[in-house]
């Protein structure tokens, strides 16, 4: 009789041992969520917001690191003007971010 509450016992800890055993599993990916994917996602997020609202006129710098000034808007592409008389056509996911107004020339 002993040793049957003795089998029952033992298969009831190795069952809480193998759900312990992916404790360490699971802190990982909680670590690589708010370390990793959730700062991907809201950057993805802001450049989404801020390809949406670019408009004529806007100072920005592209991706390759040129500067230039937005005249024509298109659904996929902008055009821009990078010299007094030179433009350029880029696809509108190359556009990096918007240049502040105050100290650039």
């Amino acid at each position: 009789m002993s040793s049957l509450a003795w089998a029952q016992a033992g298969g009831a800890s190795d069952t809480t041992a193998g759900l312990l055993s992916f404790v360490p599993f699971l802190l990982i990916f909680v670590v690589f969520y708010f370390l990793l994917i959730l700062p991907q996602q809201r950057r993805a997020k802001k450049q989404k917001e801020l390809l949406g609202a670019l408009k004529k006129g806007d100072k920005i710098i592209t991706s390759a690191g040129i500067w230039g000034t937005i005249t024509n808007l298109d659904k996929e592409t902008v055009t821009v003007q990078i010299a007094d008389n030179t433009k350029v056509r880029i696809q509108r996911d190359y556009v990096g971010k918007l240049r502040d107004t105050e100290g650039d020339s």
